[in-house]
């Protein structure tokens, strides 16, 4: 007996991308949310730390990530508004503002790194506190925060790439405007009995004045 290989339905297959849309949706969602917060997190804690020399003894000196580089917040705000916007558009523009989610991640992955090994902001600091503008920074090392800021990039990252490979799958905001920008045509209002207080009622949910002034 012949084996009969099975045919997926348009109907299964239908079923198989609405599942892989929802699951890449939460993922993404999560991924995008969690990476923000804690590229925004890691960017307010300790990043390094160091000494100055100061009459003769040694001055502490400490910098958090947003005195070393102010890129990963900022870029982890943009990634974000992206997330969010991806929801607001559809079909180039989805793609479009997916590219700008996943490249704020990579941004935000190469600007931490390049961060946990700079010391320009303390070495301003110390030549701040010592009055010499050619002090530099002593005993300097670095905390493990600028590579918890990459990692929250690397979820930034992960989240636009979900957008751009399964974006299309995803629900968009539903909108008073068809494609092309041209309004939806208004249905005509529903006479309204003003002696039922339902009727009135139902008008108001509906957005007509039921005075019909």
């Amino acid at each position: 007996m012949d084996d009969v290989t099975a045919v997926p339905t348009p109907r299964s297959e239908a079923a198989g991308s609405a599942r892989s849309g929802r699951l890449s949706l939460a993922v993404a969602l999560l991924c995008g949310a969690l990476g923000a917060a804690v590229a925004l997190l890691a960017t307010r804690q300790q990043w390094s730390e160091g000494t100055a020399t100061v009459a003769g003894g040694a001055f502490p000196l400490t910098a958090k990530g947003s005195d070393v580089t102010g890129v990963p917040a900022a870029l982890a705000v943009v990634g974000l508004a992206a997330l969010v916007a991806v929801f607001a558009v559809r079909r180039a523009g989805r793609l479009a503002v997916a590219a700008l989610l996943a490249l704020s991640g990579a941004g935000t992955v190469a600007a931490a790194l390049l961060g946990a090994s700079d010391s320009g902001a303390l070495d301003e600091k110390a030549a701040q506190a010592s009055g010499d503008t050619s002090a530099t920074v002593d005993a300097l090392s670095h905390t493990a925060w600028p590579y918890v800021a990459a990692v929250g990039g690397v979820l930034l990252l992960l989240a636009g790439l979900l957008a751009l490979r399964y974006g299309r799958l995803w629900p968009a905001m539903s909108g008073r405007y068809e494609r092309g920008g041209t309004p939806r045509p208004r249905r005509k209002p529903v006479a309204v009995d003003p002696d039922r207080p339902e009727d009135l009622w139902k008008a108001l949910d509906r957005g007509e004045d039921p005075t019909g002034a």
